[in-house]
């Protein structure tokens, strides 16, 4: 919610307007150590506080939380709107690439999520991700760098790559890099 709000500069309550029910976490993109919020209607909500006293859910003196809570909150335009900028940083860059191993479709990049689709049998997504992940002496000793990268294999033809606060400009062009070096070594 409060990415695609920043992406297309409006208030997240214009997005949401027509949902019965909206729930908003406050981690990761806005950088909490965790903690949601749930809203709907009041017979959705009074359901919602029966589940969780029924499963054990529930803390006290959650103050702090809430607070780092608001914190992200007071920020989030700033840093979601600087991490949909890695994020387009990455796919210009991997689609300047332009490696026969991949495709991505840069109009479809809005907000903190690049999908870079995978194409030919191989490699497959997996092991594109384990590619990635993995440092090798040879990349060490060519690229003076020990860098690993996660993503997530998606689909069967496709990776997921989504940004967050704590990964910033130089963290996205070290990801792109790696995948030009794992590009390379496929084709060899």
């Amino acid at each position: 919610l409060m990415n695609a709000a920043v992406a297309q500069g409006v208030e997240p309550a214009q997005i949401a307007q027509h949902c019965d029910s909206v729930s908003l976490c406050f981690s990761k993109g806005l950088g909490a150590p965790c903690g949601a919020v749930l809203a709907g209607d009041e017979q959705f909500i009074s359901e919602a506080w029966r589940l969780r006293k029924l499963l054990g859910g529930g803390m006290r003196q959650a103050g702090v939380l809430a607070a780092a809570a608001r914190f992200g909150l007071q920020r989030a335009g700033t840093t979601l709107h600087r991490d949909h900028n890695n994020a387009r940083r990455f796919a210009e860059g991997v689609h300047a690439l332009d490696s026969p191993l991949w495709s991505i479709n840069l109009a479809a990049v809005e907000t903190n999520i690049v999908m870079v689709n995978v194409q030919g049998a191989w490699p497959s997504p997996a092991e594109l991700c384990d590619r990635l992940q993995a440092v090798s002496e040879e990349e060490v000793a060519e690229t003076g760098q020990a860098v690993s990268v996660l993503l997530l294999p998606w689909s069967a033809r496709t990776v997921r790559a989504v940004w967050h606060r704590n990964i910033s400009a130089r963290d996205t062009e070290l990801a792109r890099r790696k995948l030009e070096f794992v590009a390379r070594k496929f084709q060899e």
